[in-house]
This record gives C-alpha cells, sequence and structure tokens, in this order.
C-alpha cells in the first residue's frame, strides 16, 4: 500500500481510538479534570490528523501534534491518549534520521506538562499516567533510533546483495569475452594457417599439373594433409567448446610438424633450438605453438617462398621465440595476424615485437616469461 495511504489509515484509526478512549474512561489524567467538550474534540481531531503528514512533513506535523498536546492538557481535558499523536510524530522523526529535532519535540511536550503538574494544587497520584510521560517520550526516540538502523542495515544487506550479484554477472559476460576471444584466436591461428598452405599447394599443383605431374600429385597430397590436419584442429576447438576442457594440443613439441608442412609450402625454413629445453606450462606453450604458426602463415601470405629463420631460446625464466624471413612484401591486405599474436603474448606476461628488418624482411619477437 502506498504510504500516504497507510498514514491516512493511521490517522483516521488513530482519531478513532482517542476519542474512543477518552469517552470510554479507560485512561484517566486526574480527578480534577473537565469534560471533553468540543475545542477537546477538535485539538484531538488536528492532531491526530497531523499524523497523515507525519512522513512528508515531520517538523509540521509534529509541531501542530506536540501544540496540540500541551493546549489540551493545560485545558484539563482528560485521558493520556492525547500524547498519542505527538509520540507517533517524535518516533518518525527518530527514523528518518532528524534525532535532535525529535529530541526537542519531546522536550517541547515535556516541560509544559510537568510544568502544569508542578503548578497544579494537587499532586499527582500512582494513579497518573501523565508520571509515565517522559519514559514514553525516550521509549520513542530510542525506539525510532534502533528501527532507523534496522533499516539501514536491511539497506547495506540487500546493496552488497544486488552488488555482488552485478559482480557475477559482469564475471560471467568478462569470462564469456575471454571464451569468444580464444575460440576466435584459435580458429583464426589454425584455419588460416592451412588454408594458406592450402592455397599455395594448390597454386603449386595448378602450375605444374602438365609440365610435372609427380610434383604436382605431391603438392596435392599436401593440400590434404594440410585438409586433414585442419579439420583435427577444429574437431578439437569444438570438443573444447563441448566439453569446457582446455584440451588443444598445440605446443613446441608441434614445430617440427609446422616447419615440415611449411617446407612443403615451398618456404626454406631453419630451425634452431638454443638452451636445454624443459616442460613449459600449458598456456606458455600453447601461446608459443600459435605465434610461431601465424609467423609461418604470414609469410606464406605476404613473402612467398621466402627463406624462414625459426630460433626457439630456452632461458631458465623465458622462452624468446624468433621467426624471420628475407622475403620481399607481397600483395595481400592486412589481417588480424599481429594483433592475434600480440594479444597472445600478452596474455601470458609476455610481450611481442615484429616488424620489417634493415636488411629486408620481417622479422616476429616474442618473449614470454616462464613462472619459476
Amino acid at each position: 500500500m502506498d504510504s500516504r495511504k497507510t498514514d491516512a489509515l493511521i490517522a483516521a484509526g488513530a482519531l478513532t481510538g482517542i476519542v474512543a478512549g477518552t469517552y470510554g474512561n479507560l485512561s484517566r489524567t486526574g480527578s480534577f479534570e473537565r469534560p471533553l467538550d468540543t475545542l477537546g474534540l477538535i485539538l484531538i481531531t488536528v492532531a491526530s490528523l497531523s499524523l497523515a503528514a507525519r512522513r512528508t512533513a515531520p517538523l509540521a506535523a509534529g509541531s501542530i501534534t506536540v501544540a496540540c498536546g500541551v493546549v489540551y492538557y493545560a485545558a484539563g481535558y482528560p485521558g493520556v491518549f492525547a500524547a498519542a499523536p505527538a509520540l507517533a510524530t517524535i518516533y518518525t522523526l527518530a527514523t528518518l534520521g532528524r534525532r535532535w529535532a525529535a529530541v526537542w519535540m519531546a522536550v517541547g511536550l515535556a516541560v509544559p506538562v510537568y510544568g502544569l503538574m508542578a503548578l497544579s494544587a494537587r499532586d499527582p497520584t500512582a494513579g497518573d499516567w501523565m508520571t509515565l510521560l517522559s519514559g514514553w517520550l525516550v521509549a520513542m526516540i530510542v525506539v525510532g533510533e534502533m528501527t532507523r538502523n534496522r533499516r539501514a542495515y536491511l539497506r547495506a544487506v540487500e546493496q552488497r546483495a544486488e552488488e555482488a550479484e552485478r559482480t557475477r554477472e559482469e564475471a560471467a559476460l568478462r569470462r564469456a569475452g575471454e571464451e569468444r576471444l580464444w575460440i576466435a584466436q584459435e580458429l583464426h591461428d589454425s584455419l588460416t594457417h592451412s588454408i594458406s598452405v592450402v592455397n599455395v599447394q594448390v597454386a603449386v599443383a595448378m602450375e605444374l599439373l602438365e609440365r610435372d605431374p609427380g610434383r604436382a600429385r605431391r603438392a596435392l597430397a599436401a593440400v590434404k594433409e594440410s585438409g586433414h590436419e585442419a579439420m583435427s584442429e577444429l574437431r578439437a576447438t569444438l570438443g573444447v567448446l563441448r566439453q569446457g576442457d582446455e584440451g588443444v594440443e598445440a605446443g613446441l613439441a608441434g614445430l617440427p610438424r609446422l616447419v615440415s608442412r611449411a617446407e612443403g609450402a615451398g618456404l626454406r625454413v631453419s630451425h634452431t633450438v638454443s638452451g636445454v629445453p624443459y616442460a613449459l606450462p600449458p598456456e606458455v606453450d600453447r601461446a608459443a605453438y600459435r605465434i610461431a604458426q601465424e609467423a609461418f602463415t604470414n609469410v606464406l601470405r605476404h613473402a612467398g617462398t621466402a627463406a624462414v629463420t625459426l630460433a626457439v631460446e630456452y632461458d631458465p625464466a623465458k622462452i624468446v621465440l624468433r621467426v624471420e624471413n628475407d622475403g620481399e612484401p607481397g600483395t595481400a591486405g592486412p589481417g588480424m595476424g599481429l594483433i592475434g599474436m600480440r594479444e597472445r603474448a600478452v596474455a601470458v606476461g609476455g610481450s611481442l615485437t615484429a616488424g620489417p628488418q634493415e636488411s629486408g624482411g620481417f622479422a616476429v619477437r616474442a618473449e614470454l616469461p616462464v613462472p619459476a
């Protein structure tokens, strides 16, 4: 229900209860009381109906209820119920964080009422409920503060829950993005290399089909082998998607096969290894192989049948991979090769440089750190 409707119902209920309780003599402030007349009813009505604005205009509602209460008791009307609207607005001020306003409202009601009791011709008796007014006023402020703190605690818990949910959603989106990037890189590196080899071998076969059928047949066999390897890598990548297992076999152990395919495509490859080889972390091993594979692909696409040097240096703290060629730049359009190689190097905490050499050709150098 809307808070304004709730407050309106509370105001109507307070008016009904106070009038009924006062006429029913359920609580009396003493034996010297004047009967409830029109003025008393007006004061009760104004104070009760002010509760409808206790949340929208708490200071105004509090001032009205306190003023009506003071006038009501100064006039000698019966019943302690008339203090209820003032107690309600003081409680509301405390729940809204207006602590000092609630205190001053309580003082504004208590001081005049107790002053009237002190100036009265009779002493209060044990049955005079107005002697408990100060306790009720303090209780309203304390309960209001407790309610405000409780609400603040619940809001904080809800905010933390919402923040945790938002963090989980962001983490899920980030993981999905990382998985999409990984899939794109794997497919780009494996399929682009295989397709480049196929293009080169098909071109060789078409050129030698009539002049040298034997070499053309070997070129077509290489095309078949490249297609078979491309399908194997594609199935492995799709298997990762189905099973959630990063089990695609790609590492430096596959460099001899990569070199053999490159030589079959017409490249003259020199492969050297320096240092003592050792087992690499899977992510570093895969990154090094994919960088070498993409470098060979770029040579096939841009430099034709060039001489390529592939050097792997094992250092205790890092792996250094160099792929250099002496070919002339080709006419193939720009692609995502260099970007993908750099992303793979950075993903494992390494770096990659690539560019033309002073002596001609192109060089790719990657440094991939190896955790101790």
